[in-house]
């Protein structure tokens, strides 16, 4: 899938601010023409109103009836017509004058009759077309209006005065426009410079700064509309500052618990090479150092074996890939991988659930980490329960569907309500044992049901038989949400 294009802010709110601009300009232009005819009309409109009535009352003087002479009328109406109707070099006038029952009177017989033949005391106007030539009419019904009967007068003149007119005042307007327009688009743009340069001052100042500040930023001078931005970002930048902060004291405890076993490796070795140099070495001393040496060193590998596991559980794109778990099945094998610790140190170690394959048995998960934490639980458990002690890891489906659930009980001197929550913080060990551990096993169980959505609770276990000091040692449970509708989920 292409990369999607980045885009400007700046860009995009001045394209939304002239799209509009330029939208609205040549409906600006329209809206002026159609006024500009308007205006174009009304004075050449008046002239005809005022000829049409002037002709209207000499056609009423020479009372128009079937009794008088048509010849004589049609004279005396032309003649008036004449001079009344004064053409110039740029229009040409018309007129007719038909009579109560429609027959032509006087004037051009090729002026069309109007739609409407009501009565009028007032000219009414029309656009038209005469001799191929559009023309503007003004027409007057006469006579008796009750009967609808009366005498029909009409003048048309052309329209190229009325059309320059309207030219004119088109350019009046629209040309000045021209010049605005850019104006408009300059002043838009340098507003918009203007408005976001906060942004710009923001961002210098964002660069400027060192790679270890991890401060708040000021918000005092961004834009109202910036802050919540900003305060997102110093959000991020505390949470950031606590990781960190975290990380160090990680790689200090880290650090710390390594030295111990390579101290120790360096002190044996030194007193195995002392002994030799002085030729006073035995074979049970050698032996005894070479003992030591590789307890050091299973301790250092150990613990390298857990840092390495707590940066898997906190590697976000490992924990994404996630697929079909079977949990008995990792159960299952990992007691059977610690069946050889149980029985060095005389412990019962035994698995109680459904059998691997079984389908209540399956979660949508991480398998490297959920294997990473079964192992991690049972090897606790098994660290701290005494010889002839009891170590069981369950595997309960839930009848409703809705969590997986897994626990490891042990026969320990168990946790106090007090510790239960520190003790899966990193390289804390439970006070009152002399347990050898890294402290980092818990720390690890709780970070990966963390990425997979459980839930880690520690409580006391069931008081048995084999339970030393009648202490009821420990359960721990994790319950792992089953999200079968939605394989993708976390």
């Amino acid at each position: 899938m292409a990369a999607r294009e980045q885009r400007s802010l700046f860009g995009e709110i001045l394209d939304w601010m002239l799209a509009p601009l330029l939208l609205l300009w040549p409906m600006s232009v329209a809206l002026t023409w159609l006024v500009a005819q308007n205006i174009a009309n009304r004075p050449y409109d008046r002239e005809l109103g005022v000829m049409v009535r002037v002709i209207a009352r000499q056609a009423a003087s020479e009372s128009l009836t079937a009794a008088n002479p048509p010849d004589a009328t049609r004279r005396h109406l032309e003649q008036a017509a004449t001079q009344l109707l004064r053409p110039d070099d740029n229009d040409s006038l018309f007129f007719q004058v038909r009579g109560t029952r429609g027959e032509l009177v006087a004037g051009d017989a090729d002026l069309p009759l109007p739609a409407d033949t009501s009565p009028s005391v007032e000219p009414r106007f029309r656009d038209d077309i005469i001799r191929d030539e559009p023309v503007r009419v003004a027409y007057l019904w006469a006579g008796d209006e009750a009967g609808g009967n009366g005498a029909l007068i009409q003048l048309a003149e052309t329209v190229d005065k009325r059309s320059r007119l309207a030219t004119e005042i088109i350019k009046g307007v629209i040309l000045p426009q021209f010049v605005i327009l850019p104006v408009a688009v300059l002043l838009v743009w340098l507003a918009l410079a203007r408005g976001i340069r906060p942004l710009s001052d923001l961002q210098q100042r964002i660069r400027q700064r060192d790679s270890t500040d991890l401060s708040p930023i000021e918000e005092r001078h961004v834009p109202e509309e910036v802050a919540p931005l900003v305060g997102a970002i110093n959000d991020l930048l505390g949470r950031l500052d606590q990781s960190i902060a975290a990380q160090r004291h990680f790689l200090a405890d880290a650090a710390h618990q390594l030295k111990t076993p390579l101290a120790g490796l360096r002190t044996q070795a030194e007193l195995a090479e002392r002994e030799l140099d002085s030729g006073h070495g035995d074979t049970l001393s050698m032996k005894h150092s070479l003992q030591q040496i590789a307890l050091s060193s299973q301790r250092a590998a150990h613990m390298v074996n857990q840092l390495l596991a707590m940066a898997r559980a906190e590697d976000k794109e490992q924990a994404l890939r996630k697929q079909d778990v079977d949990l008995a099945a990792i159960v299952v094998e990992t007691v059977r991988d610690f069946v050889p610790k149980a029985m060095e140190k005389r412990i019962d170690l035994g698995y109680e659930g459904p059998e691997p394959e079984d389908a209540g048995a399956r979660l949508w998960g991480q398998p490297v980490l959920v294997r990473e934490m079964v192992r991690n639980l049972v090897d606790n458990a098994l660290q701290y329960t005494p010889a002839g002690g009891t170590v069981t890891a369950r595997v309960m489906p839930d009848p409703f569907g809705q969590v997986l659930v897994l626990q490891v009980e042990d026969t320990g001197p168990g946790i106090a309500p007090a510790e239960r929550e520190v003790v899966f913080q990193p390289f804390y060990r439970a006070l009152g044992t002399d347990v050898d551990g890294s402290g980092l096993g818990l720390a690890i169980v709780q970070e990966i049901a963390n990425v997979h959505g459980a839930e880690v609770t520690v409580t006391d276990a069931e008081l048995r038989p084999g339970s030393p000091h009648g202490t009821p040692g420990a359960l721990f449970t994790v319950r792992f949400p089953l999200r079968g509708d939605d394989p993708a989920g976390p």
